[in-house]
């Protein structure tokens, strides 16, 4: 039998570190939420769920930077995440918000107009929005974890205009997200506990590749080209 190298052993081990450790974080971070989703019927506790889940939002940007640190051969997983969440209290925190509250205000239209004759057109495109409004979040949080003093306007412009243009890609990372949230609904310990870290991890290089034209390390996100 051949022996496993000591550099593919110390980078599976850091690999199984780095997804242990961030799912942990993000428990402790996101406990607010997740107390909610296991306690309550979602169906019901939906206002507070809105409530809740935009304070994840410095949460996931702090997973990003300790995937983007990781990446960079950092092995300090819990002092990145920390760093990270405690800087990411203010646009993170605003561009959760501001999606959160474009989903609700859409799918409770969707409810609204299901009946109506209408509803075939209308739902469609307020679904589109949901689909937009949770594109820009998640690229966003991708931008902030590189840039944390990055303009929240010209993020949203580059999120938005990278996220449609690479579609492909952030259908991936939404589908990645929707089945992890689908097996934490079902399997919290599961969800919580072993399959976070990589489904965050997988959106992440994906928005991380789509924002590469604008985003390099520690620069601010330019502008989309020609605005």
């Amino acid at each position: 039998m051949k022996r496993i190298s000591h550099d593919a052993l110390s980078t599976t081990i850091g690999a199984v570190y780095l997804g242990l450790m961030t799912n942990l974080l993000l428990a402790v971070a996101c406990a607010p939420m997740l107390l909610l989703m296991i306690t309550t019927d979602p169906v019901r506790s939906w206002p507070l769920l809105a409530v809740a889940v935009p304070l994840c939002g410095p949460a996931v940007v702090a997973a990003f930077a300790a995937f983007a640190d990781h990446r960079a051969g950092g092995v300090t997983v819990v002092r990145t995440f920390v760093r990270a969440w405690l800087r990411a209290w203010r646009r993170p925190v605003v561009l959760g918000v501001a999606a959160t509250a474009l989903v609700v205000v859409a799918l409770v239209d969707v409810k609204a107009v299901s009946t109506a004759s209408f509803g075939i057109v209308v739902a469609p495109v307020l679904l589109v929005f949901v689909v937009l409004a949770a594109t820009v979040a998640l690229l966003g949080f991708a931008a902030f974890a590189d840039a944390p003093g990055a303009p929240l306007r010209r993020v949203v412009k580059a999120a938005l205009y990278f996220g449609v243009r690479r579609w492909y890609l952030t259908l991936v990372s939404l589908a990645v997200l929707g089945t992890q949230f689908a097996v934490f609904t079902s399997m919290p310990a599961i969800g919580i506990g072993l399959t976070a870290a990589p489904a965050l991890y997988l959106a992440w290089a994906n928005c991380r590749f789509s924002l590469s034209a604008v985003l390099t390390h520690d620069e601010v996100p330019a502008v989309v080209p020609g605005s």
